[in-house]
C-alpha cells in the first residue's frame, strides 16, 4: 500500500514511517512548512528549518522519499488569522485540534491522496479501527493511545469518518518511551529530540508577543473578587425541568468593577484566558491568583486567589448545536436525549464523568464533579470507554 506520511522533524512521526516500511509498504514523506516568521517565537531561528533538516535526514535513513511542501498561507488564513479573531472576541482557540482539522487531515491529506497515496499517517498517539454495522457500512473508531501519558486523541476530536477512513497512527499501540528505543535502535537521529512545545508548527511563541502582531495592547485594570462575593451564595433554585437546570449551571457569573478590588494594570484583556495564573503580575497574595472572567468591552479582567476560588468551577457547559460534532455519526443525539460519557476540556486532562443532553438549543455536557477554568472557544471532548465519540466548541 502506498502511504504518505506526515514527517516533522519529530521521534513520532520518524518511527511511525519506520514502522510502516517495515511492514512492506511503500512509504513517502512528506513535510509541510506552515510557518516561516521567527519573530514571535522564542527560539534563536524558526523552528521549522531544523525540523526539516532532521525529517530529511530521516528520510535518507530509511531510504524513502521527501518532499517539503508549503502551506504557510493555507495555515495563517485557517489558523493564525482564526486564532487573533477569536482571542479578540474574548475566547480561547485551541490551534492544534484547528490544525488537525483544518490542514493536515483536510489539505494535506488531500495532497497526499493526489499523489497516490491510499492513506495518510501521522505520528499520533491514538489509534484507528473499523467495524461494520448492520447494513454492511464500515464505521471508523477513533480510540486513545494506548499511553495514558501521552494519548493525543483529544487533538483528533474533530475529524470526520472519512478523514478517519483514510488516516493511520502506526505509533498508537506503544509507549514514548518504546517509540524512543525504536529509534535509537535504528540510529534515527530525532532518537532523542526533545518533544515539540507550543503552537502546531509554530514553535514554542510568547503568546503575547504573538497576539501583539494585530491585537494592540490596551491597558486596563485587574479586580480581585473575593471569596465573600454575593454571587456565590445564590444558591441552588427548584428547576421546573432539565433544561432549565442546566442553564443554570452552565451559565457564567457576569461580574462589575464593583464587586471587588483594582489591585493592579494589565495590558489588554484579550491577551490573558481563564484559568491563567502566570503574567498576570500579582503580588503579595500567599496563594496565586487565577483569572476566574474577563469584560472584553470594558478591558477588565477578574481573578480570585487560589486554585480552589470558588470563582474557577462550573458544573455544566454548553455547545450550540452549530459547533456540535460527532466522530460517531450513528451516536448523534436527538433533542430530548441523553447519553452517559466520560469527557474532558483540555488536553491531558483526566476524563471526567459527565452527561450529555441535547436541546433543541444546544448540546449541554453536565460533570459529576465541578470543572476547573472552563474556557469559551476551546473544545470538550466526549469519549465511550476508550473511544472518542464527539467534540464540540465551549460557548
Amino acid at each position: 500500500m502506498k502511504i504518505v506520511v506526515g514527517l516533522s522533524g519529530g521521534v513520532d512521526s520518524s518511527v511511525a514511517a519506520y514502522l510502516l516500511q517495515k511492514q512492506g509498504h511503500d512509504v513517502v514523506a512528506l513535510f509541510m512548512r506552515n510557518w516561516n516568521d521567527a519573530s514571535v517565537t522564542k527560539e534563536d531561528e524558526c523552528p521549522w528549518i531544523e525540523d526539516s533538516n532532521d525529517a530529511l535526514m530521516v528520510a535518507q535513513k530509511l531510504g524513502i522519499p521527501f518532499q517539503v511542501i508549503d502551506m504557510s498561507e493555507l495555515y495563517k488564513e485557517k489558523i493564525v488569522d482564526y486564532m487573533f479573531e477569536e482571542y479578540k472576541n474574548g475566547r480561547t482557540p485551541n490551534p492544534d485540534v484547528l490544525c488537525n482539522r483544518e490542514v493536515k487531515f483536510d489539505v494535506f491529506m488531500k495532497t497526499a491522496l493526489s499523489l497516490g497515496a491510499e492513506k495518510v499517517a501521522t505520528g499520533h498517539y491514538a489509534r484507528v479501527n473499523s467495524t461494520f454495522d448492520e447494513n454492511g457500512k464500515e464505521v471508523f473508531h477513533l480510540l486513545a493511545g494506548k499511553d495514558d501519558n501521552k494519548d493525543q486523541s483529544y487533538f483528533l476530536c474533530q475529524l470526520s469518518q472519512e478523514q478517519l477512513s483514510r488516516s493511520l497512527f502506526p505509533i498508537g499501540e506503544l509507549t514514548k518511551p518504546e517509540v524512543r528505543e525504536i529509534a535509537r535502535e535504528m540510529g534515527l537521529v530525532t532518537a532523542e529530540k526533545k518533544d515539540s512545545q507550543g503552537l502546531c508548527f509554530i514553535g514554542k511563541v510568547s503568546l503575547p508577543t504573538f497576539l501583539q502582531q494585530q491585537l494592540e495592547p490596551k491597558e486596563g485594570e485587574i479586580v480581585e473578587i473575593f471569596k465573600d462575593f454575593d454571587g456565590y451564595n445564590r444558591g441552588i433554585p427548584e428547576f421546573s425541568s432539565k433544561l432549565e437546570e442546566l442553564q443554570f449551571l452552565a451559565e457564567k457569573i457576569k461580574y462589575e468593577k464593583t464587586d471587588g478590588k483594582v489591585i493592579e494594570k494589565h495590558q489588554g484583556a484579550h491577551y490573558f484566558t481563564i484559568g491563567q495564573s502566570k503574567g498576570l503580575g500579582i503580588g503579595g497574595h500567599v496563594e496565586s491568583c487565577f483569572m476566574i472572567s474577563r469584560d472584553i468591552e470594558k478591558n477588565l479582567i477578574f481573578v480570585g486567589e487560589g486554585k480552589n476560588f470558588p470563582g474557577l468551577f462550573r458544573k455544566a457547559l454548553k455547545i450550540v448545536n452549530s459547533e456540535v460534532h460527532w466522530v460517531r455519526e450513528d451516536l448523534r443525539l436527538k433533542n430530548g436525549e441523553s447519553m452517559k460519557v466520560k469527557a474532558r476540556i483540555r488536553y491531558r486532562q483526566p476524563l471526567e464523568e459527565a452527561t450529555l443532553y441535547q436541546f433543541e438549543g444546544g448540546l449541554f455536557i453536565k460533570f459529576e464533579n465541578p470543572q476547573s477554568a472552563i474556557a469559551e472557544g476551546q473544545f470538550a471532548a466526549w469519549y465511550q470507554e476508550d473511544e472518542l465519540v464527539g467534540s464540540g466548541v465551549i460557548s
